[in-house]
Parts: C-alpha cells; sequence; structure tokens
C-alpha cells in the first residue's frame, strides 16, 4: 500500500496517477474524507484524556482537603462516557482508512510513459529475427495435436475449456523447460530455488496486492478461505512477511517453479484457443527482496534474467517498458517480454519483470535494518517470469516447426528430452 504521508502531503499528485492507470479513485476519497475525520476525532479523544488526568488529580486533592468533589466526579463520567464513543469511533474509522488504502493503487515510476492503452507501450529493444519460413507456418494447437504433444478435448472434458492434458513429449517438454530454468536461474544467475505451497490464505493474497480489489478473477475455496495462487509470486513474496532482515542480506534473490491458476474470465474467441488463455498452466517465478536505492538497478538485472531463458531457447523477442495504463494495480514499472509466434501472428507475453518498490512491503511488513539498532525500513520486491510456459511452449512450437510437419528441439532442452526433434508418428 501507499505510504500514508504521502497521500496526506499531495493528494492531486496520487489522484493523478490513479487516473494514468486508469482506475477508479473513489478509494482515495474515502481514505481522504475518513483519515480527516479520524485525525479530528484522535486528536480531541486525546484531549479530553489529558483533560480527564488533570481534573482526576484534582479530585483526588479536593477529596484529601475534605471538599465536595460530586460535581467534578459526575463531569468526569461524562468525559469516559464520550471516551469511550469516540474510541470506538476511532477504531471504525481506522478499519475504514485501511480498507481504503488497499484499494488505492501503487504509483507509477517517473520514468513509465503516461498513456492509456497497450498501444502507448514502448519497445525497448528486440532480440533475433523472426524465422522466414519457405511453407505456410501451422497454429501451435495443430503442431500439437498432430505430433499428440497434448489432447485439448479430453482436457476439457475432465475439467472444462481452458485445462490442459499434456502427452508424452508434450509433458516431457513442459518438464524439460521446468527444469531449464530453474537449473539456469540457480547455477548461473545466483538465485535460491523454493518450493512453496499451491493455496494461499487471504493475508497473503492481500500483502501481494491480489486482494480485495481482484478476488473474483482468483479460484476460491470458501470452506477454508484459502485462494489457488495466480503466481508463486503470492507465496515466494510472503515468505518473509512480518520479518526484519539483516541489510548485509540484501538483495535475496529467489526462484520457483509453481501450477497457476487463474479464472481469466472473457468472451472464448481466436486469442483464447489453444495455449493462448488458460485457466491452469506452469511458470517459473523470480522474486527479489532489495534495498529501496537499488531496485531500479536490480530491474533491469531480473529483465535480463528473463531475457536470457528466451535467448537460450533460440526464440526472437522483444522487450516493451508498458505505459501507466497498461500496468498492474500493485506495480511501479514493468517490462513485458514478448515472443514472435509465427503461427498465430502474434507477439505473445511470456513474461512481465516489475518493481513493486515499498508496496507490497507495507502490506506485508517486510523490513530490514541498515546495521544493528538501526530504525527498520521498508524493503523493495521485484517480481518477474522466469518465464511463463503456455506461450512459451507456443513460441517453440511455432518458430521450430518444419515442413515435414515434425519441432526440431532447442539445442539447450535436448539433455532434458532425450531428442533433438519431435517427429510425427
Amino acid at each position: 500500500m501507499l505510504d500514508p504521508k504521502v497521500i496526506r502531503a499531495n493528494p492531486d499528485a496520487v489522484r493523478r496517477s490513479i487516473k494514468s492507470k486508469n482506475m477508479d479513485d473513489a478509494a482515495l476519497d474515502e481514505f481522504l474524507a475518513a483519515d480527516e475525520l479520524w485525525r479530528r476525532i484522535l486528536t480531541e479523544a486525546d484531549q479530553l484524556k489529558a483533560l480527564r488526568n488533570t481534573v482526576s488529580e484534582e479530585i483526588s486533592k479536593m477529596k484529601r482537603a475534605g471538599q465536595d468533589a460530586s460535581a467534578e466526579i459526575t463531569r468526569m463520567r461524562e468525559v469516559s462516557d464520550r471516551i469511550k464513543e469516540m474510541d470506538t469511533e476511532v477504531r471504525e474509522l481506522e478499519e475504514r482508512t485501511q480498507a481504503a488504502l488497499l484499494m488505492i493503487p501503487n504509483i507509477p515510476h517517473e520514468s513509465v510513459p503516461v498513456a492509456e492503452s497497450p498501444k502507448d507501450n514502448v519497445i525497448i529493444r528486440e532480440w533475433g529475427k523472426p524465422r522466414e519460413l519457405d511453407f505456410q507456418p501451422q497454429p501451435h494447437w495443430e503442431i500439437a495435436t498432430k505430433l499428440g504433444l497434448i489432447d485439448f478435448e479430453r482436457g476439457a472434458r475432465m475439467s472444462g475449456s481452458g485445462f490442459i492434458l499434456y502427452t508424452g513429449l508434450g509433458a516431457r517438454l513442459e518438464r524439460a523447460l521446468i527444469n531449464f530454468m530453474l537449473d539456469l536461474h540457480t547455477n548461473e544467475q545466483g538465485y535460491t530455488e523454493v518450493l512453496t505451497p499451491l493455496l494461499a490464505n487471504r493475508n497473503a493474497m492481500i500483502g501481494t496486492g491480489q486482494l480485495p480489489k481482484f478476488e473474483f478473477d482468483m479460484y476460491r475455496m470458501p470452506d477454508d478461505d484459502l485462494f489457488l495462487i495466480p503466481t508463486s509470486e503470492v507465496t515466494v513474496a510472503n515468505i518473509y512477511r512480518e520479518d526484519i532482515l539483516e541489510g548485509k542480506d540484501l538483495p535475496i534473490y529467489l526462484t520457483a517453479y509453481s501450477a497457476c491458476f487463474r479464472r481469466e474470465a472473457g468472451a472464448a474467441g481466436k486469442d483464447t484457443r489453444g495455449l493462448l488463455r488458460v485457466h491452469q498452466f506452469d511458470k517459473v517465478e523470480m522474486v527479489k527482496y532489495t534495498h529501496p536505492e537499488t531496485s531500479y538497478d536490480e530491474l533491469e538485472k531480473l529483465t535480463n534474467n528473463a531475457e536470457e531463458v528466451l535467448q537460450k531457447l533460440g526464440l526472437p523477442h522483444r522487450v516493451v517498458l508498458l505505459c501507466s495504463g497498461d500496468m498492474g494495480f500493485h506495480i511501479a514499472k514493468t517490462y513485458d517480454l514478448e515472443a514472435w509466434a509465427p503461427g498465430v501472428e502474434q507477439w505473445l507475453e511470456v513474461s512481465s519483470c516489475s518493481n513493486c518498490e515499498d508496496y507490497q512491503a507495507r502490506r506485508m511488513n517486510t523490513r530490514f535494518r541498515r546495521e544493528p539498532g538501526a530504525k527498520p525500513e521498508f524493503v523493495h520486491t521485484l517480481n518477474g517470469s522466469g518465464v511463463a510456459l503456455p506461450r512459451t511452449v507456443i513460441a517453440i512450437l511455432e518458430n521450430y516447426q518444419q515442413a515435414d510437419g515434425s519441432v526440431i528441439v532447442p539445442e539447450v532442452l535436448r539433455p532434458y528430452m532425450g531428442t533433438d526433434a519431435i517427429k510425427p508418428v
């Protein structure tokens, strides 16, 4: 969440930042109204408590002097009753301000273009050139079906549309990609691997910003009030919830594989066919905890780490800086990595690398001390897909397809796959 002091000091700037994300500013109005009333009542309550203390001493003196203090006692009873009422009002207003704070999005970094839609995103750089095919490229769903890699029909039969059944070398390709990425992140890029739960409680989901705003986008088990995670960012970022870290231990780099679950509500169409938009998918995530002053350098490194995955896979891609109107609720700055898929003729987002600054840390109360005894400060948290598999699988199948219907296996995956090509049976 945002620092309340920042909101109070410059509410107009916060309102502009909310509007730049194409989001409603009603929560800001609610916060400002409740916060002003909270501070006023809190001040009045403190004044009445001070008065009660002063008069209580006077009553004691009057009693010791044998004087009648009944009037003062009656008046203080009325004051005490009013203090109780005001304390209740203060607690209710604290809850209102906290609820409003949770609905106010993060402020975009000054380097983020202020614009409304994805068409205003900025291409930062491109890597590789799309392969020129001397035959008509097929979309991935046709390639996967013909090669026996995915059974879309049976997957939908058991769980509904948007759930995928990988078979044979399709399942092995999924596993190969996961292992390749984890090995790259841990062996070469300095990350520590963790394996977290696939279920998160409400506090964890609030901590990373999925709740309360996006509750209906999540799969929830109401009896336990637990949520299937939409990304392991949720559980990995919450590992140090309520902790105070040592400054000398920062930055901390963590990586995790998980299945991810998203309702992805929306109409069916060409942009949802095959693996383009699914409800359950695999992803390898990278999360960083950093000092505030180094977090934007760490964002560039994080993006490079995700890019290296695509480069080693030989997939043409580009790095895109998102404009304010296309950024996530809890994000200050995001780079998307988009891979080219010739079969569907689209640039597909396969990774988002983001700096949340201290927005998540405030919600999770994750802090650090620069040195022993120093005042705790909030860390900055960053996250990035390293990378998401469905669209990476699309890019591999469509970029490495051959005229005879086979698919060449990228060289870095061959030790994991045990073959250099997937061929028609």
